[in-house]
């Protein structure tokens, strides 16, 4: 650990404070303190630090297996000009990107951030970003609970797992009832029925995920958009992949009131699961409810342009009471890097990359789908995932590929018990010709195995 204070410098302190010691300085309690000393290794050179941390990472045989991994963290092409400017010490160094008198280009930063989702989705306002997208998610339910004041959701068993735990966590806080829509063959939501449930007037908003955690396309169809307007009831998008915005309708057109999402896609790092970047839009109805941040452009004394906290509705800035979230914070770097990453494709590079991807699943699923077994689960459109039906449990199969160097997808049992047979299978513009034939070969090796011991000699 490196320390500037030198002995004669900690001498001097102590006698401002009147300690006679660092020990007596903490005064840790008697019960609690440690009676021995920590055995801790010999301090090692720089040199050795470096080559022990090499040593470990290349432990790390992940990068080396044919990965068809998704579920909401996407493996997608970075380019070079993003880590070169978003690592720029001017970004890494700034004061907090929030004073306008010292950070105006950060706060440019996050006004073309927010410009970019509002483009994207459709919808009016946009704030600086919040955690990531199941946080997203819980912030729009709390929106919604204000803009309606009811105190139930309906939300679609298709939206991610994981961005449902979040929003239960939040909703056991505020006192908020969770219902749940089923799926239908297609993979999509199965609105049926929920005409008579909307005419409760008990619901605060609907919550559906497109393209949802199957890979299928979803969204609200308009007649049931229309249902659900005339209820008052808010609709609620939820993106887990953004990259699908750049080719599919864009939330606002199908009756979204709140769009929330991850932008992970968007030149971030997968980074082993985060830090990654959610975001929130709406429309100006719901525009002072947003939390966080809002950034807008204005012009200063000399009429030069400028940008300011249009509206800071943390508990910092506000009374705690009326703050719309105590707890959303905006994610500054990882927000500039997928900004910087918009700007560098553009709106046709960013097409382009997403009609790949749209390519590469479809190339994966025909390849897997002609394997004898095997069988595509939801019969609806795709983006970036599908759903496979093996015979026997989906983890076995996933097991017996994993030992043949190919990770094969999610096992979606974890998430849905009937769904035991089901692997959740991804690909986008980094799958290759030759991980497609991997993944499809170890299928047809291992399946034949599944009816009974014959699975041990298949891995």
């Amino acid at each position: 650990m490196y320390t500037p204070h030198t002995d004669s410098d900690i001498e001097a302190m102590l006698a401002v404070v009147g300690a006679k010691s660092l020990d007596e300085l903490v005064k840790v309690p008697a019960e609690v303190a440690l009676r021995a000393k920590l055995e801790l290794p010999a301090a090692l050179s720089e040199t050795e630090i470096a080559r022990k941390f090499a040593a470990l990472a290349a432990r790390n045989t992940a990068p080396e297996l044919a990965s068809f991994l998704g579920a909401g963290a996407y493996r997608h092409y970075v380019p070079p000009v993003i880590g070169a400017l978003s690592m720029r010490g001017e970004f890494l160094t700034s004061y907090t990107p929030y004073q306008a008198e010292v950070s105006q280009g950060y706060l440019q930063a996050i006004y073309e951030w927010q410009t970019y989702v509002c483009l994207l989705t459709g919808l009016d306002v946009a704030n600086a970003s919040v955690y990531d997208g199941a946080t997203a998610l819980a912030e729009a339910a709390i929106m919604a609970v204000n803009a309606t004041g009811r105190r139930a959701l309906l939300v679609s068993k298709a939206v991610h797992p994981n961005y449902r735990a979040v929003l239960a966590t939040y909703a056991e806080g505020i006192e908020l009832e969770i219902e749940e829509l089923e799926y239908a063959p297609s993979g999509a939501t199965d609105f049926r029925g929920i005409a008579e449930r909307l005419a409760e007037n008990r619901y605060a908003a609907v919550v559906v995920q497109s393209p949802n955690f199957f890979g299928a396309v979803d969204g609200i169809p308009p007649e049931y958009a229309q249902a659900i307007q005339a209820s008052g009831t808010l609709a609620i998008g939820v993106v887990a992949e953004a990259l699908s915005l750049a080719v599919l309708a864009p939330p606002a057109s199908w009756g979204c009131d709140i769009c929330v999402g991850e932008a992970q896609s968007f030149g971030v790092a997968q980074a082993y699961g985060g830090p990654h970047v959610g975001f929130i839009a709406c429309t100006k109805e719901h525009m002072r409810r947003i939390p966080g941040r809002l950034v807008g452009r204005t012009v200063d004394n000399v009429g030069r342009p400028a940008f300011v906290l249009t509206l800071q509705a943390r508990e910092q800035h506000i009374r705690r009471e009326k703050a719309t979230s105590n707890i959303c914070t905006n994610q500054a770097h990882c927000a500039l890097t997928a900004t910087i990453y918009l700007a560098a494709l553009g709106a046709s590079g960013l097409r382009d990359c997403a009609l790949e991807n749209l390519a590469k699943i479809r190339e994966t699923q025909r390849a897997v789908a002609a394997v004898p077994g095997v069988g595509v689960r939801f019969d609806g459109p795709v983006f970036n995932e599908f759903v496979l039906r093996v015979p026997g449990r989906a983890a076995d199969v996933l097991e017996a590929l994993r030992e043949r160097r190919v990770l094969g997808g999610l096992d979606l049992g974890r998430f849905y018990p009937e769904l035991g047979d089901s692997m959740l299978i991804a690909a986008t513009e980094m799958t290759t010709q030759a991980e497609i034939e991997a993944l499809a070969a170890g299928l047809r090796a291992v399946v034949p195995a599944l009816g009974g011991a014959g699975l041990a000699a298949a891995r």
